[in-house]
């Protein structure tokens, strides 16, 4: 594909490929990844690794033969199994001289911009000691992340917080499918994609017994990459020196093109990390403003207000069919913009009783998707 050599990724493995369902983490399936994650860090690549497997492995510690339903329960296996994964990966990795470090990461933790500069600052600082760091969403506090259950979108995250230059989703499939190839024979696999389409969405299946994930998941995260500027390729895990073929560019799996025009750290911050707590519809004169002109989003241009939210949350901008283009920190709440909307700039005052800002959203808090 000829792609440029990285100096910097990340790896995403789900549960399927390194675990068990009745035993959990499996050394033999462990063994190998470490040895090729040890090998690109040989090479001078920073590698930082997003894993999947905690409530697998403590369901199989616990003897609960099914994964637990309950959010008590998973909490409990994701304590138990956390600490199982982590010794089977520095049991693993040890055989090679690399050293790894456990982080784990909630929502809150990306959403807060000074907690976010302090787990980057974390990762950063780990990846020059060359330590692998062995990332996985901290499933024994986060409630909202275990009903989520995506480390897809996590992994997407994390190369977007260290600057990565690719992300890698290693899955039990060689990649997106015009189909479904468990039940469709005829289809085929997409080599590249340029942009996440609507009709990929729908294709999307669902994932396996252990994982909570699926294709739709990955597709969710090539979004966030792309944006960011951030390749990402979504390759078999289960065959051999699969990271060492994706590194060098060789057509395996399915390529995500990034956008060309970078976005800005603090952007990436905004689109990606801060969740969001309602949306705002806007006419078609808005959505050319923002999108053509690169303009803030004024009051006259908002039709519709979904949702509370307060001054300084995010929210995401649609236009009148629904489509979600861009994403922003507002000025202010949900409240004071359903009296301004279609109002003109200097009605403010007069509509409010008060003054606030001018713009519903500056365009140095928008994030065109």
């Amino acid at each position: 594909m000829n792609r440029r050599r990285p100096r910097r990724v990340v790896v995403k493995v789900g549960s399927g490929l390194i675990a068990d369902p009745t035993l959990g983490p499996d050394p033999a399936r462990i063994g190998p990844l470490a040895a090729e994650l040890a090998q690109m860090m040989r090479t001078g690549i920073q590698v930082a690794l997003v894993t999947s497997g905690a409530i697998a492995a403590g369901t199989a510690r616990l003897g609960l033969g099914a994964r637990p339903r309950s959010i008590p329960e998973k909490q409990a296996a994701a304590a138990v199994g956390q600490a199982a994964l982590v010794w089977h990966y520095e049991q693993a990795c040890a055989s090679h001289g690399v050293r790894v470090a456990q982080v784990l990461l909630t929502q809150e933790d990306v959403s807060h911009r000074a907690r976010y500069l302090n787990a980057r600052n974390t990762l950063m600082t780990l990846l020059a000691f060359k330590v692998l760091p062995v990332v996985n969403e901290n499933d024994t506090v986060a409630v909202e992340e275990i009903k989520v259950g995506d480390n897809d979108n996590l992994a997407a995250l994390v190369a977007a917080l260290i600057d990565a230059d690719l992300l890698v989703l290693l899955s039990d499939i060689d990649g997106l499918y015009t189909g479904d190839p468990r039940r469709d024979p005829a289809a085929r696999r997409i080599e590249r994609v340029e942009a996440v389409t609507a009709e990929m969405e729908a294709r999307a299946g669902a994932g396996g017994p252990l994982g909570t994930g699926g294709m739709v998941t990955k597709l969710q995260a090539a979004q966030k990459a792309m944006a960011a500027g951030i390749p990402m390729v979504i390759a078999d895990g289960r065959h051999p020196a699969v990271l060492r073929a994706v590194v060098r560019g060789e057509p395996v799996g399915t390529f995500f093109a990034p956008r060309t025009d970078r976005l800005a750290a603090r952007k990436r911050w905004i689109a990606f990390a801060l969740p969001v707590q309602g949306t705002i519809e806007v006419d078609a004169g808005a959505r050319r403003a923002l999108l053509e002109r690169g303009k803030s989003l004024l009051p006259s241009g908002v039709v519709k207000v979904v949702g509370e939210f307060a001054a300084g949350d995010a929210v995401g901008v649609r236009d009148d069919a629904g489509r979600e283009f861009a994403r922003g920190i507002v000025s202010c709440d949900a409240r004071e913009l359903e009296l301004l909307r279609g109002a003109k700039t200097a009605e403010i005052e007069r509509l409010l009783g008060y003054r606030v800002t001018d713009e519903v959203i500056h365009r140095d808090n928008l994030v065109i998707l």
